[in-house]
């Protein structure tokens, strides 16, 4: 490894050993997705760097372990000091490299302190159990205790939410972290690890790995890394599940997402439609809770899509560091040119383009796209079928509850759902039979809060853990059970039967 020196290139660094380390091989670009430009090129690692990031994670590890309750949790404390009081810069440095508004990037990064938070109670997510006298003078308790060497995998559309979601449960659980974010907007990565390192975490505990797929399977195959958190697209998460569960690693690792919302012929309409605009076209689509089919019980649908046309229409697109944007670009060319194959193909395969996101003019060379809105979507459209990830809003048109609950629950993707209704009886019937994750009840984006856990079902999580929250700190530990006898040293113990209580 060689530590930074003077270079003519922006380059963001790898951080291992708390050490800055520029690449010695391989880099990729870096660009404002606003302008279009190249603004900094991110190190590459290679499989052998990434060997020796864990090691240097293991060694730092054990001395982190034996480091008490109360001290973690001050790094805890420290570190929502230091976010919350640096949140705008933060945010800037998510704008610059992913695109999405300051307010947006603002409230990633709000949402992201809720689980550090979360963290600040470790004494009490760590507790263990303990059971006197299950047997004559026999006494059981159960310790959680740190799995080592964890990854963290994590996507460009929360460059700082998902990495909070993952890196700081697993550190207030005493694991020492390989953070491998998304190499097209890697700095906040490099921001976080700064700022854990200001709170007081020693040096080796969260280190940032750049790289694409050689590093990501160097994370998978390495001995030393005993769990794997990832957050992406389906079929990546299972091909990571299957990799590196066949390596003996526990793994959680969320997909894909195909959110529907059912708007009821009795729900506000007005709500509705401001609901569906919100989370249809927020951070341009690039969200795996974002709405990306309405589904319109009865004959609401006309009206409904005016509705959203009109506020369609107000809507301004533009570079996210404009206080005016209501919208921002996407995060890369090729992101664009998928997104617009979605809208291209969508007359062909039946549906009506009722707003043509193409049709957008914004000078310069960004990488925008403006809102689009699809009618008359179907299952077997690839509108309907696949994750877009972009502003693309389809509308299906059902004829009564039960079919808008069979059409959601038929879907490989079962990540986040909603419905609109003024309806007590309907609301309490659709938590009930539907087959997701996360659900919302006039809530378009039914993120849980910190207490709770993110997680969806089917397709959209492989693996039997969710992230943040409680389930995150079972995910980041291994429970031990320990059964203890102090016997009387005058009584016999010989016995071959089978232990009983």
């Amino acid at each position: 490894m060689t530590t930074v020196t003077e270079t003519k290139l922006t380059q963001v660094p790898h951080v291992v050993g708390g050490e800055r380390i520029l690449a010695d091989g391989r880099v990729g670009p870096v660009f404002n997705p606003a302008t279009g430009q190249q603004i900094a090129e991110v190190a590459l690692a290679s499989a052998d760097f990434v060997h020796e990031a864990a090691r240097a994670a293991r060694d730092a590890q054990k001395a982190w372990r034996d480091t008490g309750l109360g001290k973690r949790q001050q790094v805890m404390f420290r570190l929502r000091q230091i976010i919350s009081e640096r949140a705008e810069e933060l945010a800037r440095i998510i704008t610059g490299e992913h695109g999405k508004t300051v307010p947006d990037a603002l409230g990633e990064v709000a949402r992201g302190l809720e689980n550090v938070e979360f963290c600040t109670s470790l004494m009490h997510h760590l507790k263990g159990d303990y059971s006197e006298q299950v047997a004559g003078g026999v006494d059981v308790h159960q310790v959680r205790q740190p799995i080592g060497v964890v990854a963290c995998i994590t996507p460009f559309n929360f460059p700082v939410m998902v990495p909070l979601w993952m890196v700081t449960t697993a550190i207030a659980a005493g694991n020492a972290v390989i953070l491998k974010p998304s190499e097209r907007d890697p700095s906040a990565a490099v921001w976080l690890a700064d700022a854990f390192a200001e709170a007081g975490l020693p040096a080796g505990i969260l280190n940032v790995v750049h790289g694409d797929k050689e590093a990501v399977d160097a994370i998978l195959d390495d001995p030393i890394i005993r769990a794997v958190s990832f957050v992406g697209s389906t079929p990546i998460a299972k091909y990571i599940y299957t990799r590196a569960a066949e390596n003996g690693k526990r793994v959680q690792a969320l997909g894909g997402a195909k959110n529907h919302m059912i708007v009821m012929p009795d729900a506000d309409l007005d709500a509705a439609a401001d609901a569906a605009v919100s989370a249809g076209y927020g951070s341009a689509g690039e969200r795996c809770m974002a709405v990306s089919v309405v589904v319109a019980v009865g004959d609401i649908a006309d009206e409904f899509i005016e509705k959203v046309t009109q506020r369609i229409r107000g809507l301004r697109v533009g570079d996210g560091f404009d206080p005016d944007s209501d919208m921002g670009p996407l995060i890369t060319r090729d992101a664009l040119e998928r997104v617009t194959g979605f809208v291209d193909g969508a007359s062909g395969e039946g549906a009506t383009v009722v707003v043509d996101g193409r049709e957008l003019d914004v000078s310069g060379e960004g990488f925008f796209i403006g809102p689009s809105l699809v009618d008359n979507v179907a299952p077997g459209m690839r509108v309907y079928d696949e994750e877009i990830f972009g502003p693309v809003l389809s509308v299906t048109r059902v004829s009564s509850y039960d079919e808008a609950v069979e059409l959601i629950n038929a879907n490989r993707f079962a990540n986040g759902t909603a419905v609109f209704t003024r309806d007590g009886k309907t609301a309490r019937q659709f938590e009930y039979d539907i087959e997701v994750g996360m659900v919302g009840i006039n809530v378009p984006i039914p993120v849980p809060i910190g207490a709770y856990s993110f997680g969806g079902w089917k397709e959209s999580l492989f693996g039997d853990t969710h992230m943040y929250g409680p389930e995150s700190f079972n995910f980041y530990t291994r429970r031990k059970v320990v059964t203890t006898r102090w016997p009387d040293p005058s009584e016999s113990q010989l016995s071959l039967g089978f232990p009983t209580h």
